[in-house]
């Protein structure tokens, strides 16, 4: 998955939309399922409970279907892109033990993992005004770029490629 500039309004926008149309759909589609079942079907103890949680899980797939349907629109490019980054990103963090430790040795696949991870998290944290970690960040990248001039290397984060990361 190749890095791109995302325009931060447009997203935050179409963020917005998404997330406000999946409250809204949940609470209405869950509300008007659970009470026709009710309508239909009423229990004498008074509990409905089944038929609340039967709305809540029916309204909640249909969301999802129609969020996996219309990924491809494009309404949700920047959208869908930033939620595929941060599941790329989720992988290299759950091996960042490892790709550290081989970066330390001079492994060329880890150190461009590190630069991918550090240059998608940026972006993503501009994206996101969460600029509270920055610091910690830059301070990361100058610890990668120090290990890529010992080892004599350039890192490019678009050489990255999710393949790499099975070695570690």
């Amino acid at each position: 998955m190749q890095l791109i500039e995302i325009n931060k309004t447009r997203y935050r926008r179409h963020l917005n939309f998404v997330i406000v149309g999946c409250i809204v759909g949940l609470a209405v589609g869950s509300l008007g399922i659970s009470q026709g079942l009710i309508a239909l079907f009423p229990d004498d103890s008074g509990s409905h409970f089944h038929w609340n949680l039967l709305g809540v899980v029916v309204t909640s797939l249909t969301i999802g279907w129609l969020l996996h349907k219309y990924r491809t629109h494009d309404f949700m490019s920047e959208v869908v892109y930033v939620w595929d980054l941060k599941q790329a990103l989720n992988k290299i963090n759950r091996k960042m033990r490892k790709l550290k430790a081989a970066a330390e040795q001079g492994n060329a696949n880890a150190l461009i993992a590190l630069q991918y991870s550090y240059a998608g998290s940026r972006l993503l944290w501009q994206l996101d005004d969460n600029t509270i970690i920055m610091d910690d960040l830059a301070i990361e990248q100058a610890k990668l770029d120090v290990l890529a001039a010992k080892y004599n290397l350039t890192l490019d984060p678009n050489d990255y490629h999710e393949s790499v990361l099975k070695q570690f």
